[in-house]
């Protein structure tokens, strides 16, 4: 049977500084060598998830923002994608206007990826996820909220404390799909709004259909990774996962500063570790 192999970045794959290890590199290389199925399942844009995976290179598609867009590697063409009607966008804006907040806005605008803010609004906190981006072609700073919901909006990401940001969750939750969690690098709350149904699991499902693969081996460490496990045919959490995800995994592997992703690969499916 033909194994799709998904792999989260933060937490999994990637070390705790946002690197590949050299032996990580190595296998991932030997792996894409023999034609085995690998691609990420990743929260990241490919636009940074290919900045911080450049010691490899993996040929297949990957699923980004959170299984929101399918992207082909290579190209940057979307494969298949999940966006908000205007309505919708209107509605998560005005949410988070209303309780004083101002997210970050990704959306599609004239087919180019772009991430919008507001320059005058955006807390510390925002400006230095932003900061952190450096020169991303993607970043649109905006003064006010004009042109912040143009296109095709996907995805709302605001960062602020719990205490702020809870009266927004409550009321986003059972509306769209909300990611409500520490973010692993600042310690910071961070809650990310997405269309309904999105999740890294429907897409895995879409990739595994279009790779023509029988069975889906995953890789994670977060909540955000819980959809797919529930989906995988083959689960591994890394040591350092959250603990509601290794409940759910048939196996705990070695964590994300040990190798744990590479080494597991290279005893199930290269040829001369089996």
């Amino acid at each position: 049977m033909k194994t799709l192999w998904l792999s989260d970045l933060d937490g999994t794959l990637l070390r705790s500084d946002e690197t590949l290890s050299p032996y990580t590199c190595q296998v991932i290389g030997r792996v894409v060598e023999n034609g085995i199925p690998f691609a990420f399942a990743t929260a990241r844009s490919r636009t940074t998830a290919l900045n911080v995976t450049k010691g490899i290179s993996v040929p297949l598609p990957i699923i980004a923002y959170n299984g929101a867009f399918i992207v082909d590697t290579a190209s940057g063409r979307i494969l298949r994608k999940r966006t908000f009607t205007p309505d919708q966008a209107r509605d998560i804006y005005s949410c988070f206007r209303r309780n004083g907040l101002s997210p970050v806005v990704y959306h599609l605008v004239n087919g180019a990826e772009r991430f919008s803010y507001d320059d005058i609004s955006v807390n510390r906190l925002t400006r230095d996820f932003i900061d952190s981006r450096g020169d991303d072609p993607r970043k649109d700073s905006l003064t006010g909220d004009s042109g912040i919901l143009d296109g095709e909006p996907f995805y709302f990401n605001c960062i602020a404390s719990c205490d702020e940001l809870q009266s927004a969750y409550e009321y986003l939750k059972d509306r769209y799909t909300a990611l409500y969690y520490n973010d692993i690098y600042s310690g910071e709350r961070w809650l990310e709004i997405m269309p309904e149904g999105t999740s890294k699991a429907s897409a895995a499902l879409s990739l595994k259909k279009l790779l023509r693969c029988d069975r889906i081996a995953a890789f994670g460490d977060s909540i955000n990774d819980i959809p797919l496990f529930e989906i995988a045919d083959v689960r591994y959490a890394v040591a350092n996962a959250d603990e509601r995800l290794k409940a759910l995994a048939d196996e705990i592997i070695p964590g994300n500063d040990d190798d744990g992703v590479a080494r597991k690969l290279e005893q199930e499916v290269l040829p001369d570790h089996r």
